[in-house]
């Protein structure tokens, strides 16, 4: 396994988020996490890459248990899983060149080398030419695409995407949906999609686990999850709340 979660939990004060999720994501394989706002998706996100610590539990990449990494080790480990966050997280004032180039430019990299690679990752996203644009002269979309190009500037062996289409309207969630397959036939890569969009989870993933409660609650194939009998996974997939209410 490329990732493995054991037992995880985090509370955040009184508020549990997860109480014993335990996960194992496949190497080469694209796996959608889906769940209610507020479940704890992105929080189960962050401990992969130590951006949160839990509270008991292991998290696992590539044999090495995330929360025992030293400083340096961790930002290996970094340099090795691509993050795309919900909102690009761009910085406003630096081209969409700069944005992709600035972690590389921190990893010292020679500049004709970060050069190549940031054009060779915005044509991955389809953006080639839009260097020199600021965040502010795109569409949501757009800087969503410049997000992904940041994290597979990096090369990396894992892609992490956080709500890579809310917001977006429906052709440019397939635009995004398309790109995340790219990414996963092109490169190779092990990806975790966080969502709530159903017809997402189903065009990019090849298995589907679903957070509840803080737990995993069920976890297979798109047509599996389809066919799931539990009336918690049916309400979600089907978005009929009624099911899933005093449901334990």
């Amino acid at each position: 396994m490329s990732i493995e979660i054991r037992d995880l939990r985090k509370a955040f004060g009184p508020k549990i988020v997860l109480s014993g999720v335990s996960l194992e994501v496949r190497d080469g394989e694209t796996l959608a996490v889906i769940g209610s706002s507020g479940v704890g998706k992105s929080v189960l996100l962050k401990t992969i890459v130590g951006l949160l610590t839990p509270d008991a539990g292991t998290v696992v990449v590539d044999g090495r248990e995330v929360r025992t990494l030293g400083r340096e080790e961790l930002y290996e480990l970094r340099r090795r899983v691509g993050y795309v966050f919900q909102f690009a997280a761009l910085f406003d004032s630096m081209t969409v060149f700069d944005n992709v180039a600035m972690g590389l430019r921190r990893m010292r990299l020679p500049p004709e080398q970060v050069a190549d690679r940031v054009e060779e990752a915005l044509d991955r996203v389809e953006l080639l030419g839009y260097g020199d644009r600021l965040p502010a002269e795109l569409s949501g979309g757009q800087r969503k695409r410049v997000g992904l190009a940041r994290a597979v500037a990096f090369r990396p062996k894992y892609l992490l995407y956080d709500e890579p289409t809310t917001g977006l309207d429906p052709v440019t969630t397939t635009v995004i949906d398309t790109l995340i397959r790219k990414m996963s036939s092109d490169l190779g890569v092990t990806s975790v999609v966080i969502t709530h969009d159903m017809t997402s989870a189903y065009r990019v993933a090849g298995r589907i686990a679903m957070l509840f409660e803080g737990r995993i609650r069920f976890i297979g194939t798109p047509d599996e999850i389809r066919a799931a009998a539990d009336p918690v996974v049916r309400g979600f997939v089907e978005g009929r709340p009624d099911l899933m209410q005093g449901v334990a």
